[in-house]
């Protein structure tokens, strides 16, 4: 009986075992599920075809048992954990997919991977993956008709919806909150007319641009790390405004910068004996020496950066008055993360909100009936707190290709990521069945 691996069953895996688990019973397969921590499979249980197992993947020779029994190999784990599992694929011989970005480890094996005739997909779930995917079906169409792509903006926000936006912060986790935390920490580079622009991690978080999206409002987005990455891959290389970035409600951005400026989303030391102590306390200690209240003395040292709105915000998490610290120890962006797991918690009635657009400026065309802007968006709101958009983004991607894999149908070796029309078009096709549909809105010159 064939098998596929599902290494972690974290909160992005319902619909990604729920889906196997239908094709696993169509076609004969069995799906295993190996975590180390067992309450992640409550709610799984009775999947058809569904096999839990508990598996410590620090177990080297357990978890080399576990791949080598099967022939698709799907990594929901941290990121920095996916080059072990690799290694141990490529030297088994088999296939692996994950939703995380390639890493330098990863790309380098590439040769290795095409030798032995494997597919190493990375970057398959939502953003990377569904980004990917619509980008290049939009892009290779614009250049079917004899058009160029000018340029390219794309947004991306696991938000919460309308309903559920009941914090003034109108933000709750639904994917890892340490990404969130630590999101920003390097200087953002894109192209502007031509230029590279840079924008340090300071400043990050102030010079958002605003977007309003049809049905939900305005947002803010500020700017990934490395834009420009993406013209090789997309083959846009005469691309002159190139900029992907994170939308975030209005305000977001100035009231995240002061845990920025203050140095609450340093990951790099550690407090100790912090159990206990209030955060106002270590705000203090964060703060430079001076007199009066903290929400003065936090307005006075932001200097013009913040205001009444950011401080409400603030009061609100308790930062400002009794809110207790809950660890002994951890670095302040560990202290802070662990604070807003309990504040930007969804409640279980809530539902998240997944938005993602693309902006497609195109030259060319004459009389051809090619359209000078293109703007697609997938907006998708989830069920609940276990049900959200954000695992139906991550997860359903991996699940198709896996099926798809299984089946043959993608004859495609390498290290990869979801750009090639062997891929994307039928991921793209399978998922409008499942709701996840772009709109697409083409604008055209008068002489066109």
């Amino acid at each position: 009986m064939k098998k596929i691996l599902i290494l972690g069953a974290g909160r992005s895996s319902f619909y990604l075992i729920s889906y196997l688990s239908g094709n696993a019973v169509k076609y004969g397969w069995e799906i295993i599920i190996g975590d180390k921590d067992q309450k992640n499979l409550r709610g799984l249980e009775g999947m058809e075809r569904v096999r839990f197992i508990s598996l410590d993947i620090v177990n080297g020779e357990e978890l080399r048992g576990r791949i080598e029994s099967a022939e698709v190999v799907i990594s929901m784990l941290p990121a920095f954990m996916h080059s072990g599992v690799a290694k141990l694929c490529l030297e088994l011989g088999r296939h692996l997919l994950t939703a995380s970005y390639v890493s330098e480890e990863m790309g380098l094996m590439d040769g290795e991977v095409r030798k032995k005739g494997l597919l190493f997909l990375n970057e398959c779930g939502l953003d990377p993956g569904i980004d990917h995917a619509s980008a290049m079906a939009i892009i290779d169409d614009v250049k079917s008709l004899g058009g160029v792509v000018s340029g390219f903006y794309s947004y991306c926000g696991g938000l919460v919806g309308t309903e559920s936006d009941d914090n003034p912060w109108k933000y709750k986790f639904s994917w890892n909150p340490r990404n969130v935390v630590l999101a920003g920490q390097a200087t953002a580079h894109y192209l502007e007319r031509g230029k590279v622009k840079y924008i340090p991690y300071n400043r990050i978080f102030l010079e958002t641009r605003e977007l309003e999206i049809e049905g939900y409002g305005k947002f803010e987005a500020y700017p990934n790390r490395d834009s420009l990455s993406y013209r090789v891959p997309y083959q846009i290389g005469s691309v002159k405004n190139l900029l992907r970035g994170t939308l975030r409600r209005t305000g977001y951005g100035r009231a995240w910068n002061i845990f920025v400026r203050l140095g609450w989303t340093d990951d790099s030391f550690v407090i100790e004996n912090t159990f206990g102590i209030l955060y106002s306390d270590l705000l203090e200690a964060f703060l430079p020496v001076g007199s009066g209240s903290l929400e003065d003395r936090v307005l006075r040292f932001m200097g013009g950066d913040a205001g009444k709105g950011e401080i409400e915000k603030l009061k609100w998490l308790g930062v400002l008055d009794g809110e207790v610290i809950r660890l002994e120890r951890g670095s302040p962006a560990f202290l802070l993360q662990d604070l807003l797991e309990r504040k930007w918690v969804l409640g279980s009635e809530d539902r998240d909100l997944i938005l993602m657009q693309h902006i497609l400026e195109i030259e060319g065309g004459g009389e051809k009936n090619i359209p000078n802007k293109i703007i697609s968006t997938l907006a998708l709101e989830g069920e609940d707190a276990r049900h959200t958009a954000m695992a139906k983004t991550v997860g359903l991607p991996l699940a198709i290709v896996a099926k798809n894999l299984m089946l043959g149908e993608i004859k495609l070796r390498g290290v990869r990521i979801p750009i090639e029309k062997e891929i994307y078009i039928p991921l793209l096709e399978e998922l409008k069945t499942c709701g996840i549909v772009f709109k697409e809105q083409k604008f055209y010159d008068d002489k066109k």
